[in-house]
């Protein structure tokens, strides 16, 4: 195909009357982001639209990553022409002729001329314009009702763009427009989908994962960090907290409430996830939960779970089946992570039945009975380790202790004091 530049299209931006200028800006700022590995490309925004002159920079390298830019809606390779009937004509004949037709095809041309001043009119257009088309590619045979090549023609004052093929975009707001959120990130299938929900929606989000080791094993930890490194896929970047909650989750197996150690264990992890949010300014909590999926999902156990937080809790999942979900992480590139037989804390010590339908005032008073439960998440809080990931991130394991930074990547300082203690960001 005679492609010479792309055109993004945005969605619900367009929507956002006074605001949609703040909407605009932060698309294009990740498109730009995007456009660094690719230098000779030059970036142009008309309303509603970005274009990218290709300069000679392969489009098909281009379309992947901005496939997962969140605010644009279609990437539509073009070629333009000048605004001038000949050249436009020249211009389809090559178009067609790009695309090597080999067996008989139905196909219309679609005009539509945005340039009022130009002499043709749209119904014109698609005659003048196929006529020569069909006496130059006997394959081609017309059908205005179902065909299978459209040739899109737009007339347009500063030139004409012909086109033939929408690509879908990832659609959504742009990343961050809408504040920040922590993620609590497992090692299954739902939850990288709900932080690929949020995002979508515009939220900046830091990913939380609880890990019990050496309850859990190392390569338990490293394909979580894969999996955050996939999310940051869409936003460039992306932190995750690694939390050490052996101390909290072994203490409640004491408690004689093992019916009830689900419900604890996710009541103490929105604990310390609002602790961290407040740390990092976010403003919700993000979780993979579907509704009545298992005990912990049903109503009764969230709203007894939700109690722990004054956050508001984000459930992006909560109305889609199973199925649905294993379907949105095949296509976003978590699914075969997910699977892989590592267990996280989630797993352990589950209760042969547990409690569907808690009592918030038990769960309670259980709670105030746990020795050094508030110290042990104060502990928790100060002992996480943050990881700064990229999609192309190193993070190797020594045998004793957690990630480590690979030799060839830099070293950062601590930073995020909370309380006096450091979160240590010392890896990328």
């Amino acid at each position: 195909m005679n492609c010479q530049l792309l055109m993004l299209r945005l969605g619900e931006i367009t929507l956002k009357g006074r605001n949609r200028a703040r909407f605009e800006k932060a698309v294009l700022s990740h498109v730009k982001s995007v456009l660094e590995a690719f230098p000779k490309a030059r970036i142009t925004k008309d309303y509603g639209r970005i274009y990218i002159e290709l300069c000679g920079e392969p489009a098909g390298e281009l379309i992947p990553p901005l496939k997962k830019v969140f605010g644009i809606t279609a990437i539509v390779p073009v070629a333009a022409a000048p605004s001038e009937l000949e050249a436009i004509q020249q211009a389809a004949l090559d178009f067609i002729g790009s695309l090597s037709l080999e067996k008989e095809t139905a196909f219309k041309v679609n005009s539509r001329r945005v340039w009022k001043e130009f002499p043709y009119s749209s119904q014109e257009m698609n005659k003048l314009v196929s006529s020569p088309l069909l006496q130059q590619f006997s394959a081609l045979k017309v059908d205005v009702n179902h065909p299978e090549l459209e040739l899109r023609v737009e007339v347009r004052q500063e030139r004409t763009l012909l086109y033939s093929l929408i690509i879908p975009g990832a659609g959504g707001f742009p990343l961050g427009t809408n504040g920040k959120a922590m993620l609590l990130l497992s090692g299954g299938i739902d939850s990288p989908v709900a932080g690929w929900s949020a995002m979508r929606r515009g939220l900046e989000i830091e990913c939380v994962h609880f890990h019990s080791y050496p309850f859990t094993s190392r390569k338990a930890e490293e394909k979580v960090i894969e999996l955050a490194k996939v999310l940051s896929g869409y936003s460039g970047t992306i932190k995750l907290h690694l939390v050490p909650f052996t101390d909290i989750q072994t203490a409640f197996t004491g408690v004689g409430q093992d019916n009830l150690i689900i419900t604890f264990m996710r009541r103490a992890m929105l604990r310390i996830a609002t602790r961290l949010a407040e740390a990092s300014g976010a403003l919700a909590i993000v979780t993979g939960e579907s509704l009545g999926q298992v005990a912990s999902q049903t109503l009764p156990s969230m709203n007894v779970i939700g109690r722990a937080t004054e956050l508001p809790l984000l459930r992006p999942l909560v109305m889609m089946d199973k199925d649905d979900i294993i379907s949105l992480s095949q296509q976003i590139g978590t699914y075969e992570l997910s699977i892989l037989p590592y267990e996280d804390c989630c797993t352990l010590f589950i209760p042969k039945s547990p409690s569907t339908n808690p009592n918030l005032r038990i769960v309670q008073k259980v709670e105030q009975h746990v020795e050094r439960l508030d110290e042990m998440i104060e502990l928790a809080v100060q002992n996480t380790v943050t990881l700064n990931l990229t999609p192309h991130a190193q993070i190797r394991y020594e045998e004793e202790g957690g990630p480590e930074e690979a030799s060839e990547l830099p070293r950062h300082d601590l930073e995020l004091p909370l309380d006096g203690q450091a979160i240590r960001e010392d890896w990328f």
